[in-house]
């Protein structure tokens, strides 16, 4: 039997997030380490110690909402995926969630096997966009008027690297596709996180579609 995937559920509405871990709970693949009821709890809660694989995040919540939750989280632990799990559909909460650092966003109405296929797909390709996330992204950005920084431009690897990024190939897969080492693409990632003030491979997509750097 592989690992399992462990999970952390942030939520202010006890029902709905006891609700979800009992669900996650029936899952043999899945493993809820704690719940949290905001993004202060959360940081009480999370420590190196405790680190789970994915944590699922709600976006409205009092004092601390899942936006600035999220933007900590990818700071301090950036090996851990935030996957937003929330009720709203817009392309303003999806959009921000994704640049706060979220690698995925699932809403709060879809099946127990969506929601248990969306955290596995995390888990193995370290982003999950599925067509509602997509769909208004890309509605999104077509309104938002192009802004490529000149500022440390990308090289023309890590541009590669940036359309593979667009696909559903883990990072080992892309380290093939380009004849490098994990390692080189690593350097590749956080390169480009560090010129593009981006903190998840959702984002450099986000960004690569935005400035027409990434062919759909």
């Amino acid at each position: 039997m592989s690992e399992k995937i462990s999970i952390v559920i942030v939520d202010d509405h006890t029902l709905f997030r006891s609700g979800v871990a009992t669900l996650l709970s029936e899952f043999e693949e899945i493993n809820v380490l704690f719940q949290a009821s905001s993004g202060k709890d959360l940081q009480e809660k999370l420590s190196p110690d405790n680190l789970p694989d994915i944590i699922l995040m709600d976006i409205t919540m009092p004092v601390m909402d899942g936006y600035e939750t999220t933007e900590w989280v990818t700071g301090k632990y950036p090996q851990v995926s935030v996957l937003a799990l929330s009720m709203f559909d817009d392309e303003k909460s999806i959009i921000n969630m994704l640049r706060a650092g979220a690698c995925g966003y699932l809403l709060k109405e879809s099946s127990p096997s969506d929601l248990l296929g969306a955290i596995k797909i995390t888990r193995e390709k370290g982003l999950f966009i599925n067509e509602n996330v997509s769909g208004r992204m890309l509605t999104s950005l077509r309104n938002e008027a192009s802004a490529i920084d000149t500022d440390g431009k990308p090289s023309q690897r890590e541009m590669e690297f940036l359309q593979y990024c667009a696909t559903e190939l883990t990072y080992k897969e892309i380290a093939d596709k380009m004849n490098v080492s994990p390692r080189t693409v690593d350097n590749y990632r956080d390169s480009l996180f560090s010129k593009l003030n981006i903190k998840s491979r959702t984002g450099l997509v986000v960004y690569g579609i935005k400035n027409s750097l990434i062919i759909i």
